[in-house]
């Protein structure tokens, strides 16, 4: 099968498929070894790489040109593509700007399940690279009718991309699972029309970690969980539903501030109670979707059915991924994602619903919801209260709220107090006050890092067919 096309079963020998293979690799080498020349900004300053990047450029452009009737729906951009590659080589390689064809790629607008991308910006990638190097990629869109019906109806997100990996260049070999258009380089900022997540590597990663996690302790998977463990597919379109949620959530409910906090410095627990708000959003609504389907007494379509199971594989993957996975991985540098996976851990452990006994873990899964709608209440309840106060008193009123369930660093100067002349101060000076571990891992996390690391270790660059 051509790694262009899918859907099409290739004949071996047939030209085309040859072709397009071979355009493929070709552009992918000739951005590898582009990127040995480029510098942190994505430029090449040493003039005497020159003519070879003007050679490589070359190559790219060739093979943009050879591979674009593989991707008609993405003519304009591959056009543009072109014209900004050429763009950067005439003017000897300073900082790329490839806001043009940035602006003409629009995959929101194709999102039909199994179609592909050819995608190539000199870009960062999150998680990944934070130099703006040459990154080029064929993708898949993941859009299975479920899901479709999901967003047209109470989910809507016309900005939300789900994406599967199917080649790629060494930026995205590392922990980077989105691609966004704000890492692009380019002149000017404009406004972003959308925001891909590759489903298929956070599936991936899901199923790895989460086995290595209820194997060490001893925890017996529901049924339908255990399933996810053994079905990549099922496991990515968990992710997408979960996702889609999640990604709309920043932008609804009673907010206090930018939702997405765009180049507001604020204190690192200020963004795990973000992201910890959108997930048990997902949450919530997963249970309620699956509440109103189980109840329902007509017969259900196949996208019905597939929504009910989904409904019920995202309260275990938010589950899940947040304490076996977020809570450990990364370091101890303002880890938000850390620690709102030991923030919901611990929520459930004190309100008897997770239980560590006997070296084995275990849920009251009856009662699981519940606790987690719960949280999700109290986070809720800060934002809209905050409403009305001012910034660091909301960021007093957030740290409470996660000092309640969390362990402050016995260090921690906003455990003993801010003093007058901080609290009197500029914001800066809470932040500042901040600990880097200001919430350090439990002994149960401690213990399970160690464990677990070189699990999470080998999930960099994973793939959805490495498990």
């Amino acid at each position: 099968m051509s790694i262009i096309t899918p859907h099409t079963q290739a004949v071996i020998g047939e030209p085309e498929v040859v072709e397009d293979t071979a355009a493929w690799q070709q552009l992918k080498a000739a951005a590898i070894a582009l990127r040995t020349h480029q510098v942190k900004d994505g430029s090449i300053p040493e003039t005497g790489a020159h003519d070879e990047a003007r050679a490589l450029v070359g190559t790219i452009i060739d093979s943009i040109r050879t591979l674009a009737p593989s991707f008609p729906h993405d003519a304009a951009y591959l056009e543009a593509a072109v014209v900004d590659f050429q763009r950067w080589a005439d003017e000897d390689f300073g900082v790329p700007d490839f806001l043009d064809s940035l602006v003409a790629f629009q995959p929101q607008q194709n999102r039909v399940d199994g179609i592909r991308h050819l995608v190539i910006f000199p870009m960062y990638t999150q998680n990944g690279s934070s130099d703006r190097l040459v990154e080029a990629l064929i993708v898949e869109t993941i859009w299975p009718e479920f899901i479709a019906e999901l967003e047209a109806g109470d989910y809507g997100n016309k900005l939300f991309v789900s994406l599967r990996l199917i080649d790629f260049t060494p930026g995205y070999d590392t922990n980077s699972a989105v691609l966004f258009p704000e890492t692009v380089a380019m002149r000017e900022i404009p406004p972003f029309t959308w925001g891909a997540i590759f489903q298929d590597r956070e599936a991936a990663r899901y199923r790895r970690v989460v086995r290595a996690a209820s194997q060490i302790t001893k925890l017996e998977l529901p049924e339908a969980a255990a399933r996810m463990l053994d079905d990549q597919q099922l496991t990515e379109k968990t992710f997408v539903m979960w996702d889609i949620i999640h990604d709309r959530t920043h932008m609804r409910g009673d907010l206090p501030f930018d939702p997405f906090m765009i180049k507001q410095r604020m204190p690192y627990f200020l963004y795990s109670l973000e992201e910890l708000r959108c997930d048990l959003t997902a949450f919530r609504e997963s249970v309620k979707i699956q509440k109103s389907l189980a109840e329902r007494t007509d017969a259900l379509s196949d996208a019905e059915q597939e929504m009910l199971e989904h409904a019920g594989l995202v309260q275990y993957a938010v589950i899940f991924d947040r304490i076996f996975r977020f809570a450990i991985t990364g370091s101890r540098l303002r880890n938000y994602d850390g620690l709102g996976g030991q923030l919901l851990f611990a929520w459930l452990h004190q309100r008897g619903v997770l239980h560590w006994t006997d070296t084995q873990l275990a849920f009251d899964w009856e009662r699981v919801p519940e606790a987690v709608v719960a949280l999700g209440d109290a986070i809720d309840d800060l934002y809209w209260r905050s409403i009305d106060r001012p910034k660091t008193a909301h960021w007093l009123a957030a740290y409470e709220l996660v000092r309640s369930t969390l362990e402050p660093h016995p260090a921690s100067v906003w455990a003993r107090g801010l003093s007058d002349e901080v609290l009197a101060g500029p914001p800066k000076g809470f932040t500042d006050a901040v600990l880097d571990d200001e919430f350090p891992l439990s002994m149960f996390f401690e213990a399970l890092d160690k464990k677990m690391k070189p699990v999470i270790e080998s999930t960099v660059g994973i793939r959805g067919t490495d498990n």
